[in-house]
């Protein structure tokens, strides 16, 4: 898939999930077979650009091209100045949310909110793509709800106003994340469009992202939530989309490594204690059907240093590889 300038091979991204798609983690994601990496949500207004979150989520030092930035807001030139002001400093991608679909994001009618007003979508996409040299990109769900689908008529202003990609989340706003994602919708707007689609929603496994993209056509699949704690799941889709074949499950050995490995680098991203705070979801993700998971759980966010979480986990893991009982009455 070809974004502007960008090759995206293969054709499986990341998607953009706010408390979740920080650097450390995209960094690891690209690393272990992503094409495309979207980091989690920022602010479109200015006032907040200087704080210590924005910072950290605005530090692309050392990351893979292309540099893909998700800004969101509900105004035109605010979104606007902050396209300029990301792609001064890092972003190689401007990605706009119009799919967030949380409440305290569509109470300011940002987010999928905006899917209501296309008017503005038209307003807010010319805004962005006429303000940077980078290309933008749009991310929406198929509408607010579902008697009101209107992502066919989106994706037509998203081209018509020069967006260079389009992601369509196979649900409505008022769907969130339950039941099943719908393809239907993803695969009119490919039909009706020129510009590259990629599909989201429920992409969980290699052979799922094979039969959506044979479902709507579309040129590249999305992962979300199916890659918490699961980040390798990336290799496996493209080596399936490659050969046909999977690869083998990934060795608790290497899981412990690749968990490790995370967890040192979220503990260097934001220091102590944030980064052993952080770094507790990630934990449960990874140990999620494991043995004995909701003990070490326990133990290990009792942690208060990262050295001793990195302990705690290695001690956990290398008991799984061993075969034996995890010791959780000693590491208490």
């Amino acid at each position: 898939m070809q974004i502007g300038p960008y090759r995206i091979d293969p054709p499986v991204v990341l998607a953009p999930m706010a408390g979740v798609t920080d650097k450390p983690f995209r960094m690891l994601c690209k690393r272990l077979g992503a094409g495309l990496c979207v980091s989690e949500m920022t602010t479109s207004d200015p006032r907040f650009w200087n704080t210590p979150k924005s910072l950290r989520r605005m530090d692309h030092v050392g990351e893979p091209e292309p540099v893909s930035v998700q800004i969101a807001g509900t105004e035109p030139s605010q979104l606007a100045e902050a396209a300029r002001y990301n792609a001064a400093h890092g972003a190689e991608l401007i990605d706009i949310n119009m799919g967030c679909p949380a409440k305290k994001v569509c109470n300011v009618a940002a987010g999928s909110a905006l899917l209501r007003d296309e008017a503005l979508v038209a307003r807010i996409l010319e805004a962005v793509v006429g303000a940077v040299d980078v290309p933008v990109t749009l991310k929406i769900r198929t509408g607010w709800c579902r008697e009101t689908r209107n992502a066919l008529t989106i994706a037509r202003i998203a081209e018509q106003s020069g967006i260079a990609a389009l992601t369509i989340h196979g649900r409505t706003r008022n769907d969130f994340y339950e039941g099943e994602a719908e393809y239907a919708t993803i695969a009119a707007v490919k039909s009706a469009v020129r510009i590259p689609v990629i599909a989201n929603g429920d992409v969980t496994s290699p052979r799922k992202a094979k039969a959506v993209l044979e479902a709507t056509g579309a040129d590249a699949v999305m992962v979300g939530r199916a890659a918490q704690g699961r980040p390798w799941i990336f290799r496996e889709i493209a080596h399936y989309l490659a050969t046909g074949t999977e690869l083998p499950p990934v060795t608790l050995a290497e899981v412990r490594d690749v968990l490790i490995g995370h967890l040192e680098h979220l503990h260097a991203f934001y220091g102590a204690p944030q980064g052993v705070r952080i770094a507790r979801k990630h934990l449960g993700w990874y140990a999620k059907d494991h043995p004995e998971q909701a003990a070490f759980r326990t133990v290990v966010n009792a942690a208060e240093t990262g050295e001793r979480q990195i302990a705690l986990t290695r001690d956990y893991f290398d008991a799984l590889v061993a075969g034996v009982a995890p010791d959780f009455a000693s590491a208490a």
